[in-house]
Formats: structure tokens, C-alpha cells, sequence
């Protein structure tokens, strides 16, 4: 059940020989993938590239007809050791995950994998997820492709390229028996365009055309000593020079503009569009990429091909590489590539670009200015355009305040909210707690209004992370762990740990049925459904399986009864780990299930009832706790409609969707009793009726002119 439906763009992926595909990167890529005759595909999602997940499960009718085997993993690891199955057999398969969180996550299987060499095309397709708009730790993926021996392709972001850097990936593979990595950053997997579609093939050995018989058994196909020595001499001797054959026959990088001048910039393939429109300011292309500056595109970044960079460099006074992050691995590589052919050329790079970052428009302008002026060129209008961006920097910051932290937030009425506002509440009689915070949508519980959490390690590793704090303070620590951290690598890395070392510690678990964060895919332990691939396992009976006993479900709505909860498992006698699976689910999922269902009832007559709250602006106090210990979006402020208080006061807009955390933080914290709850009935009933009038009467007679400021009754 992912956010985004790609039901129409799907029926482009049936698209023929010579006709226009058009769409957004990612669908490019799928579409690439089928027209090579992969065999199997599958992966973990994760931005920039869960869409492309989300694609293949719901072309899985198409995927079929072409006897696709789909594989949903439960982690990055397990999708790497799918391409196992290219060790021996002439079939290709993809896999994807976003890096460098999930190449760590499959590290093992990866380095095993890239030692024994495919006969397969193998291809992992990876988001790289570097920059300000990352939500992971700031590496990238080029060290990894360096440590192992596997190839890596960074496309220029326009569809013809990404999707012939996918169909050559095969290819590139499978001439060097080496595993091919594709990255693409989050402007590549976005951006629209269009390309020339191709057949899609079906494998000659598929789910539909299945080998009758293994493979012959070989100790050399084994990552395992003593073969792994010879199988790293494999990698020098002869798989890094076909591959860079491969690489310079079939021209997977490109030499753009004219092949003379003084000087030239070598810049990754994925950062060639920003380079290209930095470039057309000054004058020097335009929007279609005709560079008038010679500059070599690296669509492989990884191996690099000594031959085209000298023939590149030679004869030139001066090259810029353009190199995203830290370190300068393409710069120190091909510094060495040009000291070794006596080439006196000069390089720059990180010496006029920032040594770590993303590469953006404004950084792009100022290295390249950099460059430009220092060897003698004119560069007026890059330069004016960059003092316009400093002056239009200054007159803002002189007209405007600073503006207030505005940190990311739950949604309206997630059921992980009401968790956190338990936690709060629990310091207050119990002390500061030590929380260890995990990957997922809980952790924006580490920004405020709660502000907790003393580390975040990895997705899963919550419960990890606090088992030497758990052996080395008087308090229990507190882990929290979603139920997708949990299937992906707590149940392991971090349950079984701590169940096997009887840990004396708090697991709470998030179980809201998806792995949210990521766009609400299934997980094993969502419910089955016509649209998903849930098989509704018990995280109770995984627990329980392990030799757990304190195990208590809550419900995440009800505050008081998550404070309690907790406060039995921090303070009760005896040692081991208490778990607490908080049941809740998604509100983004259960508002897209819910709406359409209450529309199609209400145009059908049917009698439907909302639930929405309310704050009495007469009682309010102004104290504001509420909001201290909720942070609902919805939960606002508003003047004050009594004159003589110019405080203002809570307000709950029309965002609410009625889970009621408000009112129970409100009355679990003992605030104030300006809460209520309004029921919002649609196609009413005589009974409805009734009572409206009843109680409208009932209020006139009792609050007078009061009632005027009264909610509305039921309609």
C-alpha cells in the first residue's frame, strides 16, 4: 500500500520499439530495466529511489507476462545476496536501496559478491542521498565502488542517458564479471523528459523459462579462501582492464564541446546539468548542453580510463574537476593518471570548490567563476549574477527578522505523537531517562516540542545502541524502534541481543502496520489486503518466541494508559528487557482508506459521523501545556476573544482529524478542562434530530445569551 499510485504510468512501460516514452527518471529506469531482459528484481525502499520499488510492485502483472521474478526484501542485505543467483547463471538482476545507509546494510553480501565476480549482468541501483535535502549521514557511494572492486556509473540526468547507462550497466557487467553500481541523486531520479523506447525482452532463463538443473559445483565461484587471493588477482589482472575497455569502446563517457583550448573540466555525470546551467549564464552553453568549454562527462566514475583522461588533458593549460563530497577520490585519481603520463597540465578542484557539501547552483557559479577568472577569461555575467545573489542576500536579511526554527514534525494525528507526549510526562515522576532514537518517523520526536534522544546508529539499532548503557546505569534505558526497524534489523541485531544477555531495558515499539517513513509500504507484519503484500506476522509472537515475557500492547491514542505502561516496565522489580508495542496505525494510510469511504457513504445517504475537538476560549488558561506536550499541527493559537486577557489562546483548526490527543495529554497531565469533543453527524437520523433540539434547548435554558458562543449543534 505505497503513497504514490502509479497505476497510468505503468501502461507506459508497455511501450514498443520507436515510440516516445515520457515520464520522470525513475520510471525511465524501470522501463531500462525491462527492455535489457532482467531476469529478477527486488530491493528495500528508501528515498530518493522508493518509487522505483513501488513501480515494480505494481507492474507486477507485467513483470509476469515477462517471467520477472520480484523479490520484496525485508533489508539492503538480503537484497544483495539476491545477486547470488548471477554467480553462476547467465541471468541479470537488479536491486536497489537507498546509499550509503543501505550499502552499509549490505556491505557483507556486496564484498563477498564483488570478490566471486558475476557471469550475469548484476546491477544495484542505489539513491544516492547526499546534500542538504538528505535525510541520511552525509558519505557517499564512490568509497564503497573504490574498497570492492565494483563499477560505478553516475548518469548525466537526462532520460536518453540514464536509460543507456542502465542497458550498457548490463552489458558492462557482464564483460568484466563484475557487479555494476548505477547511482542516482534525487534530481536524477525526478527529472522529466523523454527517450526512444524499446522492446521489452523477456530473459532466457526467468520465473517462466526456469534452468532444470543447478549449476556444476565450483570452489573457484566461492567467495572463501584460498580462491578469494586469486579471485582478488582476478580483479587487477584481468576484470579492471575489460571494463575499462568496455568503458572507452562503447563511449560511456562523453566528450562534450570543442576538442581544443587551453581549458577543459572533467565533472561527474550526475552533476553535468548544473554545471551546464552555470555555464549558459556565462555565456558559454546552452539549455541543450552545447558547451563551447571542453568538458569530459563521467558517466563511470569508477574505473576511470587512463587513456581518454590524458588524451582529455593533454595539450591543456589548466582542468577543473567537479567533484561532489569529501574525499577528492576522482581529483587524487587523476592527478596520479597525469603525473604518471608526465602530463604538466595544472588541476584544480577542491581548491576552488568547497571540500564537503552538495554541489548547488550557487557553489557550482563560484567555483567555476574561480576558475575562469584565474586563467584569464571573462566571466561578466556569471560575476554579476553572483553579486546580484549576495545583494539580494543582504537587502534580506536586512528587511527580515530571523525567522523562527521551524523543525519537521509529525503529521496530523500520527499515533506515534501521543507516545512521546507519555514520555514527557514520565520524566516528571521519574526523572531524565536515556533514549536511544532509531530511523523511521519517530525520529522527529528528537526535535521539539520533545527533544529526546541520546543517539541514532542505524535503522533497527535502538535497542543495540543501549545495551551498554543498560549495564552501566541505575535507570533502564528507553529504546524506541518502529515495526519496520524491527523486521529490517531490531529483531536480531537488537531483541535477540538483548533477550540472549538479559539486558535490563525498555523496548517500545511502534507498530502503526507500515514502514511509513519511506511511503507506507507493507512490511510482514501488515495486514493482507487486495493491494498490498502483508501476511499480518505477529510482532508479539516474535517476541514471545524468543523467551520474552513482558510484553504489554498499548493503545497510543489513550495517553494515560501509555504513561502507565511505561511507568510499570521503568520501575518494576526484577531484570530482563520489557517490551511495549504501541498499536496505532498510520494516519496517512488510514485517511487514505477512510475518506473515500466516507465520501462514497455520504453521496449514498448513509449516516456518517465525524469526531473533531475544541477548546472553550472562556475556560482556556493561556498556559499553553497542551501544545508543550502534544505539537499536534493542528493544535494552534488564536487571540483571545475577552478583552481584558491579551494572552492568546489554544485553538484546534481545521486540520484535526479527531484522534484526540489533545484532550487526553489535557487530562493525563490534570491541565485544564478546556477540551471537547464535537461529533460531526452527516445524514442525519430522526434520533439525531431529536437530540440536537433537545440539547439546543437544554443549553438556551441554562447559558442564556452564553450559548450564542457554543460549537454548533449536530446537523
Amino acid at each position: 500500500m505505497a503513497e504514490v499510485s502509479f497505476h497510468r504510468e505503468i501502461e507506459r512501460l508497455r511501450l514498443g520499439d520507436g515510440e516516445t516514452f515520457q515520464g520522470e527518471g525513475i520510471l525511465a529506469v524501470t522501463k531500462a530495466l525491462l527492455q535489457s531482459g532482467v531476469a529478477y528484481v527486488g530491493g528495500y525502499q528508501g528515498a530518493p529511489v522508493s518509487h522505483l520499488l513501488d513501480v515494480l510492485l505494481e507492474a507486477e502483472d507485467l513483470l509476469g507476462e515477462l517471467g520477472v521474478h520480484l523479490q520484496t526484501c525485508t533489508n539492503e542485505a538480503a537484497a544483495a545476496a539476491m545477486l547470488g543467483a548471477s554467480i553462476h547463471y547467465p541471468v541479470r538482476g537488479a536491486v536497489t536501496w537507498k546509499s550509503i545507509v543501505g550499502t552499509n546494510v549490505a556491505a557483507d553480501a556486496l564484498s563477498n559478491l564483488a570478490s566471486a565476480g558475476v557471469t550475469g549482468g548484476a546491477l544495484i541501483i542505489v539513491g544516492e542521498d547526499y546534500g542538504e535535502g538528505a535525510s541520511v549521514i552525509q558519505e557517499r557511494t564512490h568509497a564503497f565502488a573504490l574498497k570492492s572492486s565494483l563499477w560505478l556509473l553516475d548518469p548525466r540526468p537526462e532520460l536518453p542517458t540514464i536509460v543507456r547507462m542502465v542497458e550498457k550497466g548490463f552489458e558492462l557487467s557482464e564483460a568484466s564479471n563484475t557487479p555494476v553500481m548505477v547511482e542516482l541523486r534525487v534530481r536524477a531520479c525526478h527529472v522529466f523528459g523523454a527517450f526512444k523506447a524499446r522492446d521489452n525482452v523477456a530473459a532466457k532463463v526467468s520465473a517462466a523459462r526456469r534452468l532444470g538443473e543447478p549449476a556444476a559445483f565450483s570452489y573457484e565461484r566461492l567467495s572463501h579462501p584460498p580462491a578469494t587471493f586469486r579471485q582478488e588477482r582476478d580483479k587487477i589482472d584481468r576484470r579492471l582492464p575489460a571494463a575499462q575497455t568496455f568503458i572507452l569502446d562503447n563511449e560511456l563517457n562523453e566528450t562534450l564541446g570543442p576538442r581544443d583550448g587551453e581549458l577543459g573540466i572533467i565533472v561527474q555525470g550526475g552533476l553535468f546539468n548544473v554545471l551546464n546551467g552555470r555555464l549558459a549564464l556565462a555565456g558559454l552553453s546552452d539549455a541543450c548542453g552545447n558547451v563551447q568549454l571542453a568538458t569530459h562527462v563521467l558517466n563511470v566514475t569508477h574505473p576511470l580510463v587512463p587513456e581518454a583522461i590524458v588524451r582529455f588533458c593533454a595539450g591543456k593549460r589548466a582542468v577543473l574537476v567537479v567533484e561532489e563530497g569529501a574525499p577528492e577520490f576522482l581529483e587524487q585519481a587523476i592527478g596520479q593518471i597525469l603525473r604518471k603520463a608526465d602530463l604538466n597540465t595544472a588541476l584544480h578542484g577542491k581548491d576552488m570548490l568547497p571540500a564537503a557539501g552538495e554541489v548547488t547552483p550557487l557553489v557550482m557559479a563560484k567555483g567555476l567563476s574561480a576558475f575562469l577568472t584565474r586563467y584569464g577569461r571573462r566571466v561578466d555575467p556569471l560575476a554579476a549574477w553572483l553579486d546580484e545573489v549576495e545583494a539580494h542576500r543582504v537587502a534580506v536579511a536586512g528587511v527580515l527578522a530571523p525567522l523562527p526554527p521551524r523543525p519537521p514534525n509529525f503529521c496530523t494525528g500520527c499515533p506515534e505523537r501521543p507516545v512521546f507526549s507519555a514520555m514527557q510526562l514520565l520524566k516528571r515522576e521519574v526523572g531524565p531517562v536515556h533514549v536511544a532514537a532509531d530511523i523511521g518517523c519517530h525520529a522527529f520526536a528528537t526535535f521539539p516540542p520533545f527533544s529526546q534522544g541520546h543517539s541514532i546508529l542505524g535503522y533497527g539499532m535502538s535497542l543495540a545502541s543501549a545495551a551498554a548503557v543498560a549495564g552501566t546505569q541505575v535507570k533502564r534505558p528507553i529504546s524506541v524502534m518502529g515495526d519496520g526497524g524491527f523486521w529490517h534489523n531490531g529483531l536480531l541485531t537488537g531483541v535477540a541481543g538483548a533477550a540472549f544477555n538479559r539486558d535490563d531495558s525498555v523496548l517500545v515499539i511502534m507498530n502503526n502496520g507500515y514502514s511509513s517513513a519511506t511511503g507506507t509500504q507493507d512490511i510482514p507484519s501488515s495486514q493482507p489486503n487486495a493491494d498490498g503484500r502483508g501476511r499480518g506476522i505477529e510482532i508479539e509472537a516474535a517476541l514471545r518466541s524468543l523467551g520474552l515475557t513482558w510484553v504489554k500492547r498499548v493503545r497510543t491514542y489513550g495517553v494515560a494508559g501509555v504513561l502507565k505502561t511505561l511507568k510499570q516496565a521503568m520501575t518494576e522489580p526484577g531484570k530482563g528487557l520489557r517490551v511495549i508495542i504501541a498499536d496505532g496505525e498510520c494516519q496517512l494510510a488510514r485517511q487514505r482508506r477512510l475518506r473515500p469511504a466516507l465520501a462514497k457513504a455520504v453521496a449514498a445517504g448513509e449516516r456518517v459521523e465525524r469526531t473533531r475537538f475544541w477548546v472553550d476560549p472562556e475556560v482556556c488558561t493561556g498556559d499553553h501545556s497542551c501544545m508543550r506536550l502534544s505539537g499536534c499541527p493542528s493544535l494552534t493559537l488564536k487571540p483571545s476573544e475577552d478583552p481584558l486577557r491579551t494572552d492568546p489562546v489554544a485553538h484546534v483548526n481545521t486540520d484535526c482529524v479527531g484522534c484526540g490527543l489533545c484532550g487526553e495529554v489535557a487530562h493525563a497531565a490534570q491541565l485544564c478542562p478546556s477540551f471537547a469533543q464535537i461529533d460531526i453527524i452527516q445524514n442525519p437520523n430522526a434520533w439525531d434530530r431529536l437530540r440536537a433540539r433537545l440539547s439546543g434547548a437544554l443549553i438556551r435554558l441554562l447559558g442564556g445569551r452564553v450559548a450564542a458562543a457554543a460549537p454548533p449543534p449536530a446537523r
